[in-house]
């Protein structure tokens, strides 16, 4: 969503990493923008899904419907998260037969990637998300992951929002064959799309209800 200062770039990043892999690739950019960004992803190679439906869950599930193939990788439009590791991870999910792989951006963080605030409502996600779970991971709200199509007819996504993140993780973790694995996460390009005390609460409050 409205994101033309770093698609782009983060479009290139793509392309020149899966260009260099032994993969097939698409690239789909789900949109709701009132920007340039369409008309510059689409320039570079990007199919865009129409959602005129607010809604990080919603966006996903649409992407992962219109998506051809085998294997899915996510990640916001923001330069933020390293594209340049897709065709690496996308390897280690076939080699290690694994379902599903999530980031952890904790363990190479740059300087001023996330503030203060973000990183204690992250903290305070993550040990509940642990507690109620059960689940070993150690960043439940990461936005980029690597897995198989076929695996989501097993998984019960029920969120349409923010909590989206979160619930896709615990249901991978407890269904599927799934690992952590970390990764240099960035400070992003452009505008802050989160609300920081709503979407915290929102998340924290999702979590007690998927589980009770």
């Amino acid at each position: 969503m409205n994101e033309e200062k770093s698609i782009g770039a983060v479009m290139d990043s793509i392309n020149a990493a899966m260009s260099a892999s032994r993969y097939d690739y698409e690239v789909l950019i789900v949109d709701i923008s009132k920007d340039r960004t369409r008309e510059i992803a689409t320039s570079k190679g990007a199919r865009v899904v129409d959602e005129p439906r607010r809604g990080y869950g919603r966006a996903y599930k649409s992407g992962f419907a219109a998506s051809a193939g085998e294997v899915i990788a996510t990640l916001d439009a923001d330069c933020t998260y390293p594209a340049e590791d897709i065709p690496k991870l996308a390897d280690m999910l076939l080699a290690e037969e694994l379902d599903f792989i999530t980031t952890d951006r904790f363990a190479r963080m740059e300087e001023g990637a996330m503030s203060g605030m973000h990183r204690f409502g992250n903290k305070v996600l993550n040990i509940t998300t642990r507690m109620l779970f059960h689940v070993r991971f150690h960043d439940s709200q990461s936005g980029m992951w690597v897995f198989r199509k076929e695996c989501l007819d097993r998984l019960e996504l029920t969120d349409d929002g923010m909590p989206f993140s979160e619930e896709i993780k615990i249901e991978a973790f407890r269904k599927l064959r799934a690992k952590e694995v970390p990764i240099v996460y960035r400070r992003r390009v452009g505008e802050v799309k989160l609300s920081s005390w709503k979407d915290g609460w929102r998340n924290f409050k999702f979590l007690w209800r998927k589980r009770f």
